[in-house]
């Protein structure tokens, strides 16, 4: 009767902390979700701390031992050819110095990132990009051009350090449109938050320029990441994306470059994986990118490798002195190091711009890039239509992202210069061209642009630390919008390609 009596308590005690795991769980669950939730990023603050610590550790243990990298002469700027290979030739100097050392490093941070977690809030989604200084106005342009297709996803911009962060920026703008602002150097504990008396725990650690955004994305809050250039501007709402194939078989999404690979041999020997043929891939175009940390996290800490020995070694091995030579390879390339899927989008980037000369649609001023939509590309390559290599095998994928990248939509710049007609002094489009582009668009994007454009010069003038107050910018802005958009119509342009 006792023994019974023993088991019964027992049983009792079982269930009741089975029951209290599962609601501890559960509030966990919740937490992730809410992402504004204070204790929820308290929480995530200590993991962060632990996790850059163990980081640091290893990236320091495991750095190349050898000098930097020295190019003889470059790759040059080869097109990407997805029909005719060409052989990788080496322009690394001093090849026989580094192979060995590199080597030997980078199997030992391979393999002492295996066990070592990237903390994030579970169930969690949003977008994280990067700006500071004059690209701030670019990017609240970028955001509410995001919010004018519906998505509601949390974002967070990352400054680099505290004279980036704008605090009327910060915490009144950015909040009004659920995004907020994250000093890098501060959650990556190189430089402490202000009125704090902790010593820097981090000393010797330093990220700039193209490094920012593998850090900026690993030290993110969100398990699936929407990577965005302050100049990426997305004709549709992402947040779809995250929950359709490509991204929710590989976790990992790319777009390509206009350039062909120029990876080193001697990458491959590092790395210990075997060449891919030029015709497999371009390069990579990386103002966008998805990426899911459950399912990248070794990945992206490799990604971190690569950009933080960049500039001294892994930036030349990876581009050798090509165009855009940066961070731009280092997220595909790390994934096929450590073996995890991801998905490369085949359909080409294509210009956006307008005609050098009225009436010839071949001769383009080149202005933006064209980035297709990967759930179209997708179905596409699954069904054996490979428009890189015929387009004639199938309509272009619509378009879903627009890299601003040669002229930022910032009028505090040089946007209304780049926008007036140099011929009769007057104002122009600047995405009016070629047609195969502008059809793909599916609404005039470049009007919403400039609306998005207008509101900020004339209602946050006084509100960037890079515009000065009284600058004309709101009245300039209203011209071109008058003489470009107001009254007329698109101009012989067609959006779809119906």
């Amino acid at each position: 009767m006792r023994m019974a009596k023993s088991a019964h308590v027992n049983k009792r005690i079982f269930v009741t902390v089975l029951v209290v795991l599962i609601l501890v769980n559960s509030y966990h669950l919740w937490l992730g979700k809410r992402y504004f939730s204070h204790i929820a990023r308290a929480a995530l603050h200590d993991r962060q701390a632990q996790f850059r610590d163990n980081f640091y550790y290893l990236l320091d243990k495991y750095a190349p031992r050898c000098s930097p990298l020295e190019l003889v002469g470059s790759a040059g700027w080869p097109r990407y050819d997805a029909v005719f290979e060409t052989v990788r030739k080496n322009h690394i100097n001093n090849a026989d110095e580094i192979l060995r050392p590199m080597q030997i490093a980078h199997d030992g941070f391979v393999q002492s990132i295996q066990k070592l977690d990237v903390p994030y809030l579970i169930l969690t989604e949003g977008i994280v990009s990067s700006a500071g200084g004059k690209y701030m106005p670019t990017f609240v342009v970028t955001l509410r051009l995001l919010r004018r297709t519906r998505c509601t996803l949390p974002v967070e911009l990352f400054v680099k350090d505290s004279t980036e962060y704008e605090p009327q920026i910060c915490e009144r703008i950015l909040p009004e449109l659920n995004a907020r602002c994250v000093v890098l150097s501060e959650v990556m504990g190189l430089e402490e938050p202000k009125n704090s008396n902790k010593a820097n725990r981090a000393d010797g650690v330093k990220i700039e320029h193209y490094q920012l955004k593998s850090f900026a994305v690993l030290f993110s809050s969100f398990e699936k990441v929407i990577w965005l250039d302050a100049d990426c501007i997305p004709i549709h709402n992402p947040a779809i994306l995250l929950t359709t194939d490509p991204f929710q078989s590989t976790g990992l999404v790319t777009w390509p470059d206009y350039w062909a690979s120029t990876i080193s041999p001697l990458y491959f020997t590092i790395s210990r994986q075997p060449e891919f043929p030029s015709t497999d891939r371009a390069t990579t175009e990386a103002g966008v990118f998805l990426v899911s940390k459950k399912a990248h996290s070794r990945t992206l800490l490799l990604a971190a490798y690569y950009n933080y020995y960049g500039p001294s070694h892994y930036y030349h091995l990876l581009d050798q002195g090509a165009p855009g030579e940066g961070d731009k390879d280092t997220f595909i390339q790390a994934a096929a190091a450590v073996g995890e899927k991801f998905y490369t989008v085949s359909e080409k980037v294509a210009d956006l711009g307008h005609q050098r000369y009225e009436g010839n649609d071949h001769d383009i001023i080149h202005v933006a890039m064209l980035q297709a939509d990967p759930m179209e590309d997708y179905k596409l390559t699954q069904q054996g239509k490979w428009r890189v290599e015929d387009t004639s095998e199938a309509p272009a994928p619509r378009a879903f992202f627009i890299h601003a990248n040669m002229v930022k939509f910032n009028p505090g710049e040089k946007l209304l210069e780049e926008s007036s007609n140099k011929n009769d002094d007057g104002r122009r489009r600047m995405w009016a061209a070629p047609e195969t582009s502008v059809r793909r668009l599916e609404y005039d994007v470049e009007r919403a642009a400039w609306e998005e454009v207008m509101a900020v010069s004339c209602t946050l003038r006084s509100a960037f630390e890079t515009w000065e107050a009284g600058d004309g910018l709101c009245e300039d802005v209203k011209m071109h919008w008058a003489a470009v958009f107001e009254n007329r119509d698109t101009d012989g342009l067609h959006f779809t390609q119906q």
